[in-house]
């Protein structure tokens, strides 16, 4: 399950890609637009920060803004992030230690499929597919 954690941290960027060439964006003006807290906000934008997603400056004129272009961001690198493992089973999580069961369980096939589709649907899904829509905010 995808939290909201996630879901923001998604919209934040979206956000960002649409004001882009705006310079840096206040967190502020995220957090009215987005109607979020910018409490919550400023804990996911730390992660995007220290993820190498976005570019916080400070000061007068301050603000952030996206490291790269929106075309080189896909969802699944956002919400693995803010999310960690996106497998569904412990035994396919980057890292996980071999499974003993690996050779004989009936549903490790159905689990890497499933895996598999989920991680091509995100990765098929940029952030500048969301980037043309004529209401800025999302309710996802």
């Amino acid at each position: 399950m995808i939290t909201t954690k996630g879901r923001y941290a998604l919209r934040v960027m979206i956000d960002l890609a649409q004001h882009r060439g705006a310079g840096n964006i206040p967190l502020k003006d995220i957090a009215d637009r987005q109607d979020i807290s910018k409490k919550y906000l400023e804990i996911i934008t730390k992660e995007l920060v220290k993820g190498g997603m976005l570019k916080s400056t400070s000061g007068k004129g301050g603000g952030y803004s996206l490291c790269r272009e929106p075309e080189d961001y896909d969802v699944y690198e956002i919400l693995e992030l803010m999310e960690g493992s996106l497998s569904p089973v412990a035994c396919l999580a980057p890292g996980a230690e071999p499974c003993p069961r690996a050779n004989t369980c009936p549903t490790l096939p159905m689990w890497k499929e499933y895996n598999a589709m989920v991680r091509d649907f995100f990765r098929g899904k940029k952030l500048s597919d969301f980037t043309e829509t004529p209401d800025p905010i999302y309710y996802i």
